[in-house]
């Protein structure tokens, strides 16, 4: 996927407006610069398989992670647009489901769903139903957080446990029985981001989606020039989450989230920034897993459990497909 985005379709477009971050910064979305403010834009498509999981559904999913990539860009969520292109036959009964966990996500953070198209394929043509979705976000002129923005000595911080949504998606999928139920961390984390950066001293951010931490903080790290090493113990992972995944033979660490964010932050801040996600609904768990430095730029480097360190690379493929 990430050859296919640099090599193919991104040399395709290279017009940007004029001061914004454009389509060749790969960041969350792009800019608009407008007098004293930015206006943040972002677009999305949502193919999750099943539609209905545990925490969730393909509605929750869909307007929840526009707006964390807002979000993470340090811009206001303001409005959604949305586009389903359905399935002949699908239920009526499930799109109005679907629809109102949409409508009580954007109520939830104040978001208005302000324009959309339908379609509908003929049955057998398209899985059930795709949602596409753009979002529209504002921030101050100069205000935007960029994924590039870490410097050496920064901390850095994630909101949450790891691993919740992807794997939660995968028992499902493999009809996988636990003692304990394993659910999806979709949620919208704006309040979350937003009382961040009521503090200030945050340097750049990323939502740990597609290819999860690993994935997250390669990217942080290979863009801001820097390297970023991680303490496996400080990492927040559910027993039941890390329990299923050992099971499975996957990584927690490189397991899809849809409601959890890396925060980079001047190490002067940090523990007051902590302490400020941890106040609110979806940061409770949230804590900080390591820091930034100089040497070695472009390396994520974990330090195990045993004591040792090895290179945590990006991962190669998606384990779970399909999961957002």
């Amino acid at each position: 996927m990430e050859l296919l985005i640099k090599q193919i379709i991104v040399p395709k477009f290279k017009k940007r407006t004029v001061g914004g971050l454009g389509l060749d910064d790969l960041d969350d979305g792009a800019t608009i610069p407008l007098d004293n403010y930015e206006i943040v834009v972002t677009a999305d498509g949502h193919t999750v398989d099943p539609l209905f999981f545990p925490g969730g559904d393909i509605g929750t999913l869909a307007v929840s992670g526009t707006i964390n990539d807002l979000a993470v860009m340090g811009a206001k969520p303001i409005a959604i647009t949305t586009a389903l292109i359905i399935e002949e036959g699908f239920p009526i009964s499930d799109l109005e489901k679907i629809l109102d966990s949409m409508a009580k996500v954007a109520e939830e953070t104040n978001v208005a769903v302000i324009a959309g198209d339908t379609k509908v394929m003929p049955r057998n043509h398209i899985d059930k139903l795709v949602i596409a979705t753009s979002g529209i976000g504002l921030a101050k002129r100069g205000q935007v957080i960029s994924d590039a923005g870490l410097k050496p000595g920064d901390k850095i911080i994630v909101t949450g446990t790891l691993g919740d949504h992807g794997i939660a998606l995968l028992a499902v999928r493999e009809g996988l029985d636990f003692e304990t139920e394993l659910k999806s961390d979709v949620a919208p984390i704006w309040e979350t981001i937003e009382a961040a950066l009521n503090i200030g001293g945050i340097t750049a951010m990323k939502d740990p989606t597609r290819g999860g931490l690993a994935s997250a903080l390669n990217d942080l790290a290979e863009k801001s020039k820097v390297s970023i090493w991680i303490d496996e113990e400080s990492i927040p992972v559910k027993e039941e989450v890390r329990a299923a995944a050992e099971m499975l033979g996957i990584d927690p660490l490189e397991v899809t989230n849809e409601g959890k964010a890396v925060i980079g932050v001047n190490a002067e801040y940090a523990e007051e920034v902590l302490g400020a996600v941890r106040k609110t609904k979806y940061g409770k768990d949230a804590q900080i897993i390591g820091e930034v430095k100089k040497e070695k730029p472009g390396y994520v480097f974990l330090k195990t459990v045993v004591g040792g360190v090895r290179v945590l690379e990006k991962p190669y493929g998606e384990p779970i497909p399909r999961v957002c």
